[in-house]
């Protein structure tokens, strides 16, 4: 994950710089933050009890309390210290974290005038996150409108963000990346096994995290929908697909040339019979990914899948 290296401001900001500084030193590829901001999404969606997986499914309420759960999540992560008027306290300066779903729109509150403000926005559509630093003057704001005397970045504002991660990957929500006819019909079915068995036939060379699946599946229990004995792997294996879990099958999704899923990741893929030496070694015989086109002559073979694990 790359950052901005451009990220001092213009006018020598001491404290801006000792923050930025900090903020890179604690996460210098900007893992954690895009930890942080994908948590914060699905705790937000809160897709097992609700099935909800994108933004416009949300109440307003929620969509206001986005930016608070993101800075106690952010919190948690980094244990910063906390502010007197503040969010936080970073290096020794005063930090107020503020997030918009649109870039520019941040609320700013009369106590963030003249101190730092954190500044985050994120789409997970396009599944891309930023996060900047600017100090609230009164040259970098609009005048007041509010009621409760909010304020919001003018133009000159906008301009001068510091960006320390501008446009950084943010792990991908596969039903945003589906076309929405097919995410339709993964949930047109009433039982969860099903639209998960859709899933996964739907999402073939696609990460999918495992909130995903207890979205799809609303069960408690949706880790036992992927795995043999009747979850995907079993159903789907007749038609070729194999589903590899991140903890587990890491090497056979390289050998697939398929996405490698990490932990708390699976990937589906359909398989065929190699003729030659190439693709993945499974039970004694090489398999390697179908085309598009190309029928499936065989099931898929069977993988490990410990037993003893809830991910598998």
């Amino acid at each position: 994950m790359s950052h901005s290296m451009d990220i001092f401001a213009p006018k020598s900001d001491r404290a801006l710089d000792e923050v930025a500084a900090e903020l890179l030193r604690l996460d210098p590829d900007g893992v954690r933050w895009a930890s942080v901001i994908r948590r914060t999404y699905d705790m937000i969606y809160n897709g097992q009890e609700t099935g909800r997986y994108r933004w416009d499914q949300l109440m307003k309420t929620e969509k206001t309390h986005f930016g608070t759960l993101m800075e106690i999540n952010a919190q948690r992560e980094f244990e910063f210290e906390g502010g007197d008027a503040t969010d936080y306290r970073i290096s020794g300066h005063q930090v107020d974290a503020k997030w918009s779903q649109t870039s520019g729109s941040w609320m700013l509150p009369p106590e963030v005038f003249g101190e730092l403000a954190l500044v985050v926005t994120g789409s997970d559509a396009e599944s891309v996150w930023s996060l900047g630093l600017i100090r609230i003057t009164a040259e970098v704001r609009k005048e007041s409108t509010n009621r409760d005397k909010k304020s919001q970045l003018n133009a000159l504002g906008r301009d001068s963000v510091q960006w320390i991660w501008k446009d950084a990957p943010l792990r991908p929500n596969v039903l945003l990346q589906l076309p929405r006819d097919v995410v339709d019909d993964i949930f047109d079915s009433r039982f969860g096994t099903q639209r998960t068995h859709r899933l996964f036939r739907a999402a073939v060379d696609m990460i999918v995290h495992r909130n995903i699946v207890a979205t799809v599946s609303r069960q408690l229990d949706h880790q036992k929908r992927v795995r043999y004995n009747g979850g995907s792997r079993s159903v789907l294996a007749p038609e070729g697909y194999l589903i590899l879990s991140g903890l587990y099958h890491r090497q056979l999704a390289e050998d697939l040339g398929v996405p490698v899923p990490r932990q708390d990741e699976y990937v589906s893929v359909r398989v065929v019979p190699s003729e030659d030496n190439t693709g993945a070694l499974i039970g004694g015989r090489r398999w390697r990914q179908a085309r598009p086109d190309e029928t499936s002559r065989e099931p898929a073979p069977r993988i490990d899948e410990p037993k003893d694990k809830e991910e598998a």
